[in-house]
């Protein structure tokens, strides 16, 4: 049987580190030893590396996100590849892969995956969440399922995955909906399918999203700097189903005046954020307000969804109907 494409992607983070035996510290090396294993890894399939940038995940913006999604829109334009996986650090791994299921469509497989431990640790895991990402990308099972992540035997969709533990390497979790599948030794298994598929067509990344967090005592201060900071949307972490303190009316009203997208998500890691309390601050005055609720969505995947969303449309309403997929 004639050995599947696949393309590699290298970005850098702790999958592509090694630990300093003196100090104790894990930082780049002057050569990414994942391309070195790459190559290793030829029996499995016809692998085509590229390496566009070295960088710790908290070094990744949107504008490297972009430059992943052009890389995989060349590839799949061409029709040489069969699947697609990027190594890329931890830390930011949920929203890459998120930026990636808004803006890339295709029905190939595109699996990204990291390391909780550098290369050269007892018990690194880099290699082997690598193994097991050719794997999912090389299975014929797992194309029109998005942007996958796979770690420590189980495929999550970018969508609802998230980084739970500091150090752990089961970290990635999807909390309310577990994993769609999971990578054993004699193959790979998927037992859900994702039901939500939507693309937005982006060439730049230029406008400016904040995430702030609501918490007890909260006022209008942060709310007004991000208005005079002219940023063009803000993600707010709220309390419960979507509540706000009543100190924060003033710097909701402001920045709905400018035309400021203001999206709603709870700080909760369960449950969706959803337009209930009608006191000062509740969700339903907040809606009333013009603040728009999320479907679901952490802090930090709103936010990319909200920067993706406003590089196609200012319109509320439009975006309102974004938020609701």
């Amino acid at each position: 049987m004639q050995k599947k494409k696949i393309l590699v992607i290298h970005t850098g983070g702790t999958i592509s580190m090694s630990e300093d035996t003196s100090t104790g510290a894990v930082k780049p090396s002057e050569r990414n030893p994942m391309t070195e294993k790459t190559l290793e890894l030829l029996s499995m399939a016809d692998i085509i590396i590229e390496e566009p940038f070295n960088l710790p995940s908290p070094h990744i913006t949107p504008v490297e996100m972009l430059k992943l999604k052009e890389i995989i829109n060349s590839y799949v334009d061409k029709g040489e590849i069969s699947g697609v996986v990027i190594t890329h650090g931890t830390d930011t791994l949920e929203e890459t892969a998120y930026f990636l299921q808004l803006t890339v469509q295709t029905e190939l497989p595109i699996v990204v995956t990291g390391a909780m431990r550098s290369s050269n640790e007892i018990g690194s895991d880099g290699l082997y969440n690598l193994i097991s990402s050719i794997n999912v990308a090389s299975c014929e099972e797992a194309k029109n399922k998005g942007v996958l992540v796979v770690l420590n035997d189980e495929i999550h969709t970018a969508e609802n995955v998230t980084k739970t533990h500091t150090s752990n390497v089961s970290t990635f979790q999807s909390p309310q909906y577990g994993p769609i599948g999971i990578v054993t030794k004699r193959g790979v298994f998927f037992h859900h399918l994702p039901t939500n598929y939507e693309h937005y067509n982006i060439q730049n990344v230029s406008v400016r999203v904040a995430l702030i967090k609501a918490h007890a005592g909260m006022d209008s201060t942060l709310l007004l700097a991000i208005r005079d900071l002219e940023y063009h949307g803000v993600v707010i972490e709220a309390l419960g189903q979507g509540n706000l303190p009543p100190g924060t009316v003033e710097g909701i009203k402001a920045l709905i005046e400018k035309n400021i997208a203001v999206v709603i998500v709870s700080r909760c890691f369960n449950g969706i954020a959803q337009d209930v309390y009608g006191y000062e601050g509740g969700g339903k005055h907040l809606k009333e307000l013009g603040v728009i609720f999320s479907n679901g969505l952490n802090g930090q995947k709103a936010r990319i969804k909200l920067l993706v969303g406003l590089e196609t449309t200012n319109n509320r309403t439009e975006i309102e109907e974004i938020f609701k997929i």
